[in-house]
């Protein structure tokens, strides 16, 4: 299982990714794309990548924002396993964005 982390190591974490902020016990991102359609595709490539690491992250889908917050809810907080996937998050952004 893992282990939630200290808050010293989530502001760590965090600044190795300045796009995302604690909420509680996760953290989270806002993605803005350009259009609503390029908002959802990006969505659909964020959640093959959660199904592919088995670690799912609650989404929040206004318009062409796209919110994405990571918690390990059977840990009850934020683990490396939230903070590894936020980077995954954030290169799927980046790869997208570079099309």
């Amino acid at each position: 299982m893992a282990t939630v982390m200290s808050d010293s190591e989530i502001l760590a974490a965090l600044d190795d990714l300045p796009e995302w902020h604690r909420t509680g016990d996760a953290i989270a991102r806002t993605v803005e794309s350009s259009t609503f359609p390029d908002a959802i595709a990006l969505l659909q490539e964020v959640a093959a990548a959660a199904e592919a690491a088995d670690h799912h992250p609650d989404i929040d889908v206004r318009w062409r924002k796209v919110t994405y917050t990571l918690s390990t809810h059977s840990a009850g907080g934020i683990t490396e396993l939230d903070v590894k996937f936020a980077r995954k998050i954030d290169a799927l952004i980046q790869n997208f964005v570079s099309r």
